[in-house]
């Protein structure tokens, strides 16, 4: 099938770039001309785990292409995904649906022949409908059906996502385009995946709910650490004791320093915004969204306090900055308020990341960036881990010591065993226990 990705940002570029190597013709479009240039030179404007290769094998065998060209991009393509930037609108933190309706209206001037038109952007319930009013209106005589198919996409491990899915969800109330739908996933059949067809609306509000409630069992996490250190409790115990049972799961239990990223943010925000604009109080997911903001600026606090409640004129070693490893997504991540709130302190922050630096020099300029966990190390006054990348899980303690001007250790995201840290002569701090 001939299918056009409009946006070639993350979930635009992995996804075309899976649909391509099930053997789809996929052509992605971007007006942003200096990312298509990236591509088409073969660098990737984001770091994403074997994009790079997947990308490259796919434009080599001629499956997979991009442009700025909209009108030479859908020219005819059987399914159009429109995959842009659904940002949190300054003010009232409903998601800025311009991208997605310019989108919209450039597809409806752009077609001919039957063609299904498919939002993988994260959007508000009912944006369906405005995308179909807007393709409708400029081009009265389209033969389209509009559908939701939302994305489920974990930073790190996207195209495992994308290729064994959980689930694909398919809101339409068109035969037609259901139909159309089925085809570009059958070559998933094999993995058994499951397509859950829903109405349209119900598949919007499907992604904002499930986002929702993976915020929610963090922060429910993060809370109960902060029990478990007033009464003498194992938060990581703790999960594995209510995650053992299956109407709980395991998955999303692991306390630290809050959740960040490009979605839950953003979509917990947006939900909200629904919710008022509908009068159905989510009372549940603004507790979520508060906890969560203040978590972060803790987290600076708990490293303040583990170096004796002062900081001013010390050094703070900070390993980690993205919301999560093996990305570089630097959106909303905890490390930035952690920083900020030891810059607030009077503390100088040097830090390393393996992907996110680039990100972070915009964010956070006053930080003395290095190229390596133990140069950040080196004459710091204590270390702290942020972000639980795999290069920072077997550090040289010895080494460490000898690098600090003092034996600190934070662990923000339980990473360490607290015994072998204390045996190689270390304070150490960790997250609920």
């Amino acid at each position: 099938m001939r299918i056009t990705m409009i946006g070639s940002g993350y979930v635009g570029l992995v996804s075309g770039a899976c649909f391509a190597d099930f053997g789809h013709q996929v052509c992605c479009v971007d007006k942003d001309a200096s990312k298509i240039d990236r591509l088409l030179s073969g660098k990737m404007p984001i770091y994403e785990p074997g994009l790079e290769e997947l990308v490259g094998r796919n434009v080599a065998a001629e499956r997979l292409r991009f442009t700025t060209d909209l009108r030479d991009g859908v020219d005819g393509a059987d399914a159009i995904f429109i995959a842009v930037g659904t940002p949190s609108r300054r003010g009232d933190g409903h998601a800025d649906l311009s991208y997605v309706h310019t989108a919209a209206k450039e597809i409806g001037e752009a077609i001919s022949g039957y063609t299904v038109v498919v939002t993988k952007s994260t959007v508000p319930v009912g944006t369906g409908d405005e995308v179909e009013r807007i393709i409708r209106e400029a081009n009265p005589t389209a033969e389209f059906g509009v559908v939701s198919n939302p994305e489920f996409l974990r930073e790190g491990a996207a195209i495992e996502d994308f290729k064994r899915p959980d689930r694909i969800v398919i809101g339409s109330g068109d035969t037609r385009a259901t139909e159309v739908m089925r085809r570009v996933y059958r070559p998933l059949s094999l993995n058994a995946a499951p397509i859950l067809v829903t109405g349209r609306r119900t598949a919007e509000l499907i992604k904002y709910a499930g986002n929702a409630f993976l915020a929610t069992k963090i922060t429910f996490i993060n809370e109960m650490a902060d029990l478990c250190e007033k009464v003498g409790a194992d938060v990581q115990d703790v999960s594995r004791g209510i995650g053992l049972d299956n109407r709980i799961g395991r998955k999303f239990l692991h306390a630290g320093p809050g959740y960040g990223g490009s979605c839950f943010p953003k979509d917990t925000l947006a939900l909200l915004k629904t919710s008022q604009d509908y009068n159905a109080p989510q009372r549940i997911v603004e507790a979520v969204v508060a906890v969560n903001d203040n978590r972060k600026r803790a987290m600076g606090r708990k490293i303040i306090a583990a170096m004796g409640g002062d900081v001013r004129g010390k050094t703070v070693a900070v390993l980690g900055l993205t919301f999560k490893p093996n990305t570089d997504d630097m959106r909303d991540s905890p490390a930035i308020a952690v920083i900020q709130t030891l810059q607030d302190a009077g503390a100088t922050v040097k830090a390393y990341d393996p992907q996110g630096q680039e990100q972070a020099r915009s964010m956070l300029p006053a930080v003395i960036y290095c190229d390596g966990p133990y140069q950040t190390i080196e004459g710091a006054d204590a270390l702290a881990i942020v972000t639980e990348w795999d290069a920072f899980r077997a550090l040289d303690f010895t080494r460490v010591k000898s690098l600090l001007k003092s034996p600190v250790l934070v662990d923000l995201r339980n990473i360490y065993n607290r015994a072998e840290v204390e045996a190689a002569g270390f304070s150490y701090t960790g997250v609920g226990r």
